[in-house]
């Protein structure tokens, strides 16, 4: 969460979360001082399994690194994938802005010209270095995990959605009851129900043995996370499908069948109120700690971390929140 979260990007999200929270029960402290868990996917580090972008040619500069297929990264901060990793370019969004690339996953990954990975591209194979060619140097704007080998492109076994299939009966007062979420690794979009939609987010970004005010906090950020995109998501699969969030980091971390007792009971907890910001539903973001945001806007995100230390020092889930979000009006929807 990413995984948060929320992941268009998104927001930086922290699917390993449980992990460390496991890893602290056994060795006590260790939750403490570690890196950030969700340093293990976005790190500015190319690791073996990812596909990096460098900002300058011959694998020099800044580094953004990937685990799965983007098809649109955004512009502006905080919103943007950004280079990560040290050197010239850090912090600039990506898009159109790589010179070469890394592929260290096991699949052929493709560089397209346009985002919704379209237009012209140019493959990378397991393993390749290489720059991006005249065409698609500072012109990258999406780029997709295919086999082994590049496949030839199928015809969608449906036919794109219809405007309608798109609509959903939420409002910036009103709950959605649906949420269209992509599952990549399947390539296709499910039209699920929002608060089992939540319910199945919320215990892969926060630990669930996390204090109580804290995991109420994490339930409203990833229900108006996905609440906003619900509302706003112009997002489209390669065959044409329109859907609201990704499955994985690139928006907020769903898997189904994983919700906890004590995450649902947090869900619940909350499920009648909202945040606002000018009226409208606030997309709330968050990330690991108040250092991994990057170049967020403060006021703009939620620290897990943090969250969990004033749950711990007896703050509310409420006072939590506005700390965080400036602007904000919590209400009932």
């Amino acid at each position: 969460m990413r995984r948060t979260t929320v992941l268009a990007r998104t927001v930086w999200l922290l699917p390993r979360l449980a992990a460390a929270a496991t890893a602290l029960a056994l060795g006590g402290g260790l939750l403490a001082t570690a890196t950030p868990a969700s340093a293990a996917s976005r790190d500015g580090v190319c690791d073996s399994g990812e596909f990096c972008y460098y900002f300058n040619s011959d694998n020099q500069g800044s580094v953004s690194d990937f685990t799965a297929s983007v098809a649109d990264y955004a512009t502006t901060q905080p919103t943007c994938y950004d280079f990560k990793g040290p050197g010239a370019g850090k912090g600039e969004c990506i898009k159109n802005a790589a010179a070469s690339v890394w592929n260290r996953s096991s699949k052929t990954v493709r560089v397209y010209y346009n985002t919704g990975y379209a237009g012209t591209y140019q493959d990378f194979a397991a393993g390749a270095k290489g720059n991006l060619n005249a065409t698609l140097k500072n012109q990258n704007a999406s780029h997709q995990f295919l086999g082994s080998a590049p496949p030839p492109t199928p015809p969608p076994t449906s036919p794109p959605s219809s405007p309608a299939e798109c609509k959903t009966d939420g409002t910036d007062t009103k709950l959605p009851t649906t949420i269209l979420v992509y599952r990549t690794s399947l390539d296709r979009v499910e039209r699920v129900d929002f608060k089992t939609y939540v319910k199945n987010v919320l215990p892969n970004e926060w630990v669930s043995s996390w204090p109580a005010e804290s995991l109420k906090a994490g339930a409203m950020a990833v229900k108006n996370f996905g609440w906003y995109w619900a509302l706003h998501s112009n997002r489209k699969t390669p065959s044409g499908q329109c859907f609201d969030v990704y499955d994985h980091t690139s928006s907020q971390v769903y898997e189904p069948g994983s919700a906890k007792a004590t995450t649902n009971a947090a869900v619940d907890a909350t499920w009648g109120a909202r945040l606002t910001r000018g009226g409208k539903i606030f997309r709330a973001q968050y990330c690991a700690t108040t250092t991994a945001c990057g170049n967020w806007v403060d006021g703009d995100w939620m620290s897990q971390y943090g969250s969990r230390d004033k749950a711990a020092a007896g703050w509310s889930y409420s006072r939590i929140l506005k700390h965080y979000y400036t602007g904000i009006v919590l209400s009932a929807s």
